[in-house]
């Protein structure tokens, strides 16, 4: 145990000297610096973090928790298979859909996308496109209306808003006496979501499930089944539950076999990240010992005279390194401090900087998203912070021990 008077001294020793301020100095480098490489790291993680949140919960607002398909990507009587699925206590919703690729024409505007065959009330419970629709009505989507929704970019490519009409071409042919001809039909837009992902704004488009149905040639059969669960973390027992339920027919997927090495891939950068600046704040951590020897070359003299007054070896080796501790303890609290009021506002700031530079940093089309979230998870916090505290106690151990090695009659010698 660190004794007061240890503690004392320790103290008084990161405060300045009467004739030297240099080492003072010194002593508030290495705070700053472990404060800033606390801080960063702090802020890197917590946009990682918000990051990954933000994706999972913009994914899973157009996709569903888990998928019921076929191998031979039509499901039959899936009647059945719903009202199968439907007694598992942790299913909330199901709903069929069907999916095929299509080619839009507007005017002179053409873009391929991926189509949707949906009931719009069924699909409320199992996503949350209807949520995003920022003009027109998902519930516009009647059977037989040939009514469409298109993301906001899709919409934006074609040149159309709500009231216009564009044409989908399938890539399935009808064979006729005058020959081959392209599938086609004309749909009007009744709605026009925004979810703030390009890729799913870029792509996608809805239409009734039974105009997708005709179009598509897939008579009373789906493409697959939405699962909603109540746990999306638990999704993955819950599919392998109805596996086993439903036997070998049909195929179970969930949203994290789905996404398995987009979120993989977010995980490792997270870690890489965190190695190589914890690197970072090592270095400004282990600047610790160049500032404790010089102090304890500075103090060679207040070292024989407690030595000779009756202090320990052991006492010394315990003022410096309360010196130490003291420096990363400091460094590290205002680091956190730091950390986390940069992370709580960090959107604000990137939105001023974005204003002031006239330029855009997150590109959608790149990062999927324009907004930099932050999410400050305490758990995280706690890691950094004891890392780096360690890695500052670490540090005082060889100056202290040099400290603890003078012999008081060579450092008065010249006194």
């Amino acid at each position: 145990m660190i004794n007061s008077y240890e503690l004392f001294i320790g103290r008084r020793y990161l405060r300045s000297a009467r004739g030297n301020r240099f080492v003072s100095f010194i002593s508030m480098i290495s705070m700053a610096g472990i404060a800033l490489g606390v801080a960063v790291l702090i802020v890197v993680l917590s946009v990682m973090n918000g990051f990954e949140d933000e994706l999972r919960n913009r994914i899973l607002s157009m996709t569903a928790h888990a998928t019921v398909t076929s191998f031979n990507s039509q499901l039959s009587e899936w009647q059945g298979v719903a009202a199968r699925v439907r007694t598992n206590p942790e299913v909330t919703a199901v709903a069929p859909y069907i999916d095929g690729q299509a080619m839009l024409i507007a005017a002179d505007s053409t873009s391929g996308a991926q189509v949707y065959g949906v009931l719009p009330e069924e699909e409320r419970a199992v996503s949350r496109v209807h949520e995003q629709v920022i003009s027109g009505q998902f519930e516009s989507l009647q059977a037989g209306r040939y009514g469409i929704v298109l993301g906001s970019e899709l919409a934006k490519a074609l040149g159309v808003k709500v009231g216009d009409r564009v044409v989908m071409v399938i890539p399935k042919a009808t064979v006729t006496v005058a020959g081959v001809n392209p599938r086609l039909k004309r749909f009007s837009v009744v709605g026009i979501f925004d979810a703030g992902m390009y890729e799913y704004d870029r792509n996608f488009a809805y239409v009734h499930l039974n105009d997708a149905a005709r179009l598509y040639r897939m008579g009373n059969d789906v493409s697959g089944l939405r699962l909603q669960v109540r746990d999306l973390f638990k999704a993955a027992q819950v599919a392998r539950d109805i596996a086993e339920e439903l036997g070998s027919g049909p195929y179970i997927e969930d949203w994290t076999r789905r996404h398995e090495n987009f979120f993989r891939s977010i995980a490792l950068a997270k870690r890489m990240l965190f190695f190589i600046l914890l690197l970072v704040m090592a270095v400004a951590a282990f600047n610790i010992v160049s500032t404790l020897v010089m102090v304890v070359k500075d103090k060679q003299a207040d070292i024989a005279i407690l030595r000779t007054l009756g202090a320990s070896p052991r006492s010394v080796l315990k003022i410096f390194i309360a010196q130490g501790t003291g420096i990363g303890l400091i460094g590290t609290v205002a680091g956190v401090a730091l950390g986390a009021l940069l992370s709580a506002n960090l959107e604000t700031l990137v939105h001023l900087l974005e204003r002031l530079l006239n330029t855009k940093f997150m590109d959608a089309k790149v990062y999927l998203m324009s907004d930099l979230p932050a999410v400050v998870r305490w758990s995280d916090v706690l890691i950094i912070s004891a890392t780096a505290f360690g890695l500052c106690c670490l540090s005082t151990l060889y100056p202290a021990w040099r400290a603890a090695r003078t012999q008081p009659a060579q450092a008065l010698r010249h006194d």
